[in-house]
């Protein structure tokens, strides 16, 4: 069986090191956390001091830390995983990245003898933790059959949607442009649910069970109404970078995402008001404007 390690042990992060473990891999962690690295111990996994530590002897490596950059500088830094990792082992992508920057770390790999995986996730903190994440995979044909139980341990379904660098993550811009839009209308129904004085149960009873109904309603509206804005394992920040990335990739392509740009300034207000919130906090911003509070119970008005 192949040696795994997970470079970033936050909500999503922890998820996969504890599929890999409940799975019978040997697992390598390492994050800047103190804390995360005490409950990666825990959990049966084996601390490393840095990311090349993690590389070392591992036939397999996810990155989930938070933007380009830092991806980077875990592959290519000093003592990084490309300086530690034998040839024909895999690097997992399995951080959210704007496509181009996971093609410039395609093109940097490039006579490693290190496969690139590129596979951004989707299922959150819930999915994570349940071991039922879909990933967006992008590899030769060879590489994804090869390193698919390392996959299959942490996810439900495993999509093939390329061969090269970036088609993961662009897969993924156009799923968070959706799912971003999809978080904005509900904070606002819920609001305007509020200032009509409709109890927060009748919302959720009625839309779960209409045509709009989907996890990512149903679940938002649970948050909104059970007054759940932090600490529910989907902070804002990385709603917002990810928006951001979707904003990018269509500014890129000359597409217009007016739907997507109005959801940005959404997430943008909520993180610019609450920046330790989650998802929902967004609701909280309009709630304020109007003066009114979507309850479970029942709606209140200030």
């Amino acid at each position: 069986m192949k040696k795994t390690g997970v470079i970033g042990l936050g909500d999503m992060g922890s998820g996969l090191a504890k599929n890999l473990i409940a799975n019978g891999f040997e697992t390598k962690g390492f994050d800047l956390s103190g804390e995360r690295m005490k409950a990666f111990v825990a959990m049966g996994g084996t601390a490393a001091q840095n990311a090349g530590e993690v590389g070392a002897g591992t036939d397999a490596v996810y990155v989930m830390v938070m933007n380009g950059d830092q991806v980077k500088d875990v592959i290519f830094g000093d003592g990084g995983l490309c300086q530690t990792m034998s040839p024909g082992s895999a690097i997992i992508l399995s951080a959210t990245i704007k496509p181009r920057e996971a093609r410039e770390i395609g093109d940097m790999m490039e006579g490693s003898g290190l496969h690139l995986i590129d596979t951004p996730v989707s299922g959150g903190f819930p999915g994570a933790q349940g071991g039922t994440l879909t990933m967006m995979a992008a590899a030769p044909a060879s590489v994804l059959d090869e390193f698919a139980p390392v996959m299959e341990a942490v996810s439900a379904n495993i999509h093939r949607v390329g061969t090269a660098p970036g088609d993961g993550q662009t897969v993924k811009a156009c799923l968070q442009s959706l799912i971003g839009s999809q978080f904005s209308a509900t904070f606002e129904a819920a609001a305007l649910a509020a200032k009509a004085g409709v109890p927060g149960q009748v919302i959720l009873d009625v839309f779960s069970t209409s045509s709009a109904g989907c996890g990512v309603v149903n679940n938002a509206l649970q948050k909104i109404i059970d007054r759940q804005f932090e600490g529910t394992g989907s902070h804002i920040n990385t709603m917002h970078k990810d928006l951001t990335i979707s904003m990018n990739l269509g500014e890129e392509l000359g597409v217009p995402l007016h739907t997507a740009a109005a959801a940005m300034q959404v997430f943008h207000a909520g993180k610019t008001r609450y920046p330790n919130g989650d998802n929902w906090i967004c609701t909280r911003v309009i709630e304020e404007i109007i003066g009114a509070e979507l309850h479970r119970e029942e709606a209140k008005k200030s």
